[in-house]
């Protein structure tokens, strides 16, 4: 065990439970939080078509990213689906709002973010079910894998604004 296993195991801990805690307010209404037909109300009312779809992808990404953030297993992908998410909800939530969480910015955000993309780039370490099973995910496979994070990120956010540029359906008017 070596300090950068502790480094990497506490931030793991940190970001991936957060995340995990979160999508569990998106799942279960846990914490106050909106449950499954809120969350679907709500990413309705943000834009994204279909919400259901889009409800179910971000709430997985949330509780499963981040519980596999978490433990250590399959960390570059986990840190790219978190990054992704993270990506979508600092575009479309908190962008707007400014830097500081206290205004609705997106000071939070970014930093679990910036955890989650860390992790991706660094591994989990000797302290993760991936150092137990003794995966070891070349610096290219992660680097690409969070650049695809990123891309998913802003596309998830870029595709629903360019639909609703053109106007209504045709079975919508």
């Amino acid at each position: 065990m070596t300090t950068f296993d502790l480094a990497v195991l506490s931030l793991g801990l940190a970001v991936g439970l957060t995340f995990a805690a979160h999508g569990a307010q998106k799942a279960f209404g846990w914490w106050g939080g909106p449950g499954m037909t809120g969350w679907q109300a709500a990413m309705e009312q943000m834009g994204f078509r279909p919400a259901r779809l889009f409800a179910v992808v971000s709430m997985a990404a949330e509780l499963l990213g981040g519980l596999f953030l978490a433990i250590g297993f399959l960390t570059p992908f986990a840190a790219a689906v978190v990054v992704a998410q993270t990506t979508v909800i600092i575009l479309q939530v908190h962008l707007a709002k400014g830097f500081w969480v206290a205004k609705g910015g997106i000071e939070f955000a970014l930093q679990l973010g910036i955890g989650a993309l860390a992790l991706g780039l660094l591994g989990r370490g000797g302290l993760s079910l991936d150092g137990a099973l003794g995966w070891g995910f070349a610096v290219s496979t992660r680097v690409d894998l969070l650049i695809l994070g990123l891309v998913v990120g802003v596309l998830s956010v870029a595709i629903p604004r360019l639909g609703r540029q053109h106007g209504p359906t045709p079975q919508a008017r």
